[in-house]
């Protein structure tokens, strides 16, 4: 079977997997409609331990429980009995919020964890604007967080239009200073600063360290506790929802940790990474500013600068994920790019993307910069080369569809699209995102891909490897000391290099029974017939499955515990350092197999 028709197979593979799973567990019986005007029971729902939704047969939770609604009268009863006992609920009369919290910077920073301890939002201003424009003339917004990572089924590159307000995050540090004249300012100003801090461990049946469980991503060293990830937000929403001026915004965002490892962009702070190999470091993986316009059709947004790249289910930033690990269908993929996008809602249900970009992974200063080449070859037969060739003009091109309900969203891309050339992550991304929302407890994303990159020096040709340790490549160890881009294990081993190519299906299929709590199944495959992507240097596929759980203790406190089995088909032909021949892709190509049990923690302030 060729390669493409490959992807075809476990595209469908991936999807049958999916319905099965989703049927087998008679989804729609799941959905329950309330009565307009009381409290309803929670009948059929699956019971876990730090579930703070009712229990079968009891009266529903309404902070808490899906398709829950208190009366007027128990609401009455409930603001009657606050009054009674002196003591102050802003989820009862948000006019009392700044009581509750107090007047010191410290103490209203706790008071609001304790707060929104047990619930799964904070407390409703009555006086705020609308969140999204009217539900007539805009798609429903689908979920909600918690407990999933998004409230539209997302989509990159731009806030999202018809459904982003300033000052809409909820942050406890913002609640802390919102009394002072620095948070005043900053409210006017539509100014917010918050982030999290995010640590994790895992056991693995790998034991090398570091990079035992390489390729999987996040949690490459095995048998470990980490920093995942420190990150802090300075960021300006333009408002969407309104449609009668031009507004602005920007982000700048600084991330610490394992995880800069992932967003590292080559020329910008990556000595840490590509000279030095540091476990944890800096980067600043979103520098951008909005424009947005409302008069162009349903709006226009322009963003440039450094952004996330289009489109993918997972992201880098830890609370915009389902589960601790990730995929290697997004281990291996696009991170970043930069440089200006065009967003366009052209009707409420259609969206189309635009952009040109320096590339993946590369800042602009990159572009043209040329290094001295000590030994002139056929790949690079200058007397001097491009630093990173993959440092040129790039296209982005992406549509999306959102049906009326909000419950569906077909997101079809090309990113970084240029002739291709072998680059520091310089990859040719075609692929798709799809989301359906079956009911409150029920959804699913599916995402596939083909990604390519040419004149990939070929491992199997003794000339090319001689080439790229002379320092005849501009990768080689003379220019890059640590994680240089991998080559490829080339069909014909006569050639010295060659067009590579990898294929990913990913699914999660996500079960949440109430909005504090989700379990997310993630099967997938990734098929990597030239050893490129996944580094194993022969042709491999990897089978994986993930079962995780998100349990949300408030809106600011979230754990993923999760457990995952990987496998990996390869051929003899790497040559491992331990054993010589290949038995798989795990700790240092010795295993073919792995079992991991992972957990992190997401602390956001």
């Amino acid at each position: 079977m060729g390669n493409r028709a490959f992807v075809l197979h476990q595209v469908l593979r991936v999807l049958l997997i999916s319905a099965a799973f989703v049927i087998g567990f008679g989804l729609e019986g799941y959905a329950q409609t309330p009565a307009a005007g009381r409290l309803t029971g929670t009948d059929g729902k699956m019971i876990f331990p730090f579930f703070y939704g009712s229990k079968v047969g009891d009266a529903c939770n309404p902070y808490v429980d899906y398709n829950c609604e208190a009366s007027e009268a128990a609401i009455k009863a409930a603001r009657d009995e606050a009054a009674k006992s002196g003591k102050c609920d802003p989820y009862l009369d948000f006019k009392c919020l700044d009581t509750y919290l107090g007047e010191d910077v410290f103490t209203r920073f706790f008071r609001y964890y304790q707060l929104e301890w047990g619930k799964a939002g904070p407390p409703s201003d009555p006086n705020a604007p609308p969140s999204a424009r009217d539900a007539a003339a805009w798609p429903k917004t689908p979920v909600s967080v918690p407990p999933f990572p998004y409230t539209d089924f997302p989509y990159g590159g731009t806030p999202n239009i018809g459904t982003t307000r300033p000052n809409s995050v909820d942050s406890p540090f913002m609640a802390a200073i919102a009394n002072t004249s620095l948070g005043k300012w900053m409210q006017d100003a539509h100014i917010q600063v918050y982030g999290w801090v995010n640590g994790g461990f895992n056991l693995s049946t790998n034991q090398q360290q570091p990079g035992g469980n390489v390729p999987i991503g996040y949690a490459y060293t095995p048998n470990t506790v980490q920093l995942d990830q420190a990150v802090v937000y300075i960021e300006r929403l333009p408002d969407t929802v309104q449609k009668d001026h031009v507004d602005w915004g920007f982000r700048l965002s600084m991330l610490y940790g394992e995880n800069y490892r992932y967003t590292n962009s080559y020329g910008l702070l990556s000595d840490q990474f590509n000279g030095r190999n540091q476990i944890n470091g800096f980067d600043f993986p979103m520098v951008y500013g909005d424009i947005y316009i409302p008069w162009v059709a349903e709006g226009l947004n322009i963003r440039i600068g450094r952004y996330i790249s289009v489109p993918d289910i997972e992201a880098q930033l830890a609370p915009n994920n389902f589960t601790y690990t990730h995929s290697l269908t997004y281990t291996l993929d696009n991170y970043t790019n930069t440089g200006v996008l065009f967003s366009l809602a052209a009707t409420k249900n259609l969206m189309v993307q635009v952009g040109v970009t320096d590339g993946t992974e590369t800042p602009l200063w990159n572009n043209g910069r040329t290094i001295a080449n000590p030994m002139p070859n056929p790949l690079y037969p200058g007397n001097t080369m491009l630093k990173d060739p993959g440092n040129q003009p790039s296209l982005t091109f992406c549509l999306r569809w959102t049906s009326d309900s909000g419950n569906d969203s077909f997101y079809p891309c090309v990113d970084g699209i240029n002739n291709g050339a072998w680059g520091y992550n310089n990859l040719q991304w075609k692929g798709f995102t799809y989301y359906h929302k079956f009911n409150e407890y029920w959804n699913l994303a599916f995402e596939a891909y083909w990604i390519s990159e040419n004149g990939v020096p070929n491992l199997q040709n003794a000339n090319a490897q001689a080439i790229f340790a002379g320092g005849g490549t501009p990768f080689s160890p003379q220019y890059v000391n640590f994680n240089p881009p991998n080559q490829a294990f080339c069909p014909d081993p006569n050639a010295l290099s060659c067009t590579a190519n990898a294929y990913g299906t990913v699914a999660y299929i996500n079960y949440s029974p109430d909005r504090l709590n989700n379990f997310s199944f993630r099967p997938e495959i990734y098929d990597d017939p030239n050893g490129w992507r996944t580094g194993t240097g022969v042709p491999t596929r990897f089978y994986a499955a993930t079962l995780g759980w998100q349990h949300w203790f408030s809106p600011q406190f979230e754990i993923r515990p999760e457990i995952s089995f990987w496998h990996s088909e390869a051929g003899p032909g790497f040559n491992s350092a331990v054993s010589g021949t290949f038995n798989g892709a795990f700790n240092g190509g010795t295993k073919a197999d792995m079992f991991m049990l992972a957990m992190d923690a997401i602390i956001h302030f």
